[in-house]
């Protein structure tokens, strides 16, 4: 079998996390520091790396940042997150975090916070500095397809 690094297989026994959600935050965030350490960030030297839970089969996906010397076609972590996602069957994004090259939790731009509405639509919980909030409160208002 060959191995994905943008996707992972659930955990069999998960530790406790810090939402009491049932949830192992400490592993997302372990796999978001684990793809940040993939990212291509030449120009910025900021490399992101993005972790996210899917509700069909609790498998993780994973996407880094990736630079362009055309900036503007520079890929955010998270695009590379939904792309795996959907490289790896869909679903819907439950848990997500994210970190900067010194694994610190960093929050999505508005662009992502539109991207993960998407494909977790505003109950998916995202983590924060100041602890788990729902995407819905840090993204109010956002643009949703009819059956989101």
């Amino acid at each position: 079998m060959t191995e994905n690094p943008g996707v992972s297989t659930p955990t069999p026994n998960p530790t406790p996390n810090t939402a009491d959600d049932g949830v192992d935050w400490a592993a997302l965030r372990a796999a978001a520091r684990d793809a940040m350490s993939r990212a291509y960030a030449p120009y910025s030297a900021y490399p992101v790396g993005a972790a996210a839970l899917v509700a069909e089969d609790g498998r993780t996906v994973s996407g880094c940042n990736v630079e362009n010397a055309s900036y503007g076609l520079g890929l955010c972590a998270e695009c590379g997150l939904v792309s795996a996602l959907h490289a790896t069957g869909g679903g819907r994004l439950t848990h997500f975090t994210c970190c900067d090259g010194r694994g610190e939790i960093i929050l999505p731009c508005g662009r992502c916070r539109q991207l993960l509405m998407e494909h977790g639509g505003p109950e998916l919980l995202v983590d924060t500095r100041d602890g788990i909030r729902p995407l819905a409160e840090l993204l109010p208002d956002a643009w949703q397809l009819e059956s989101n």
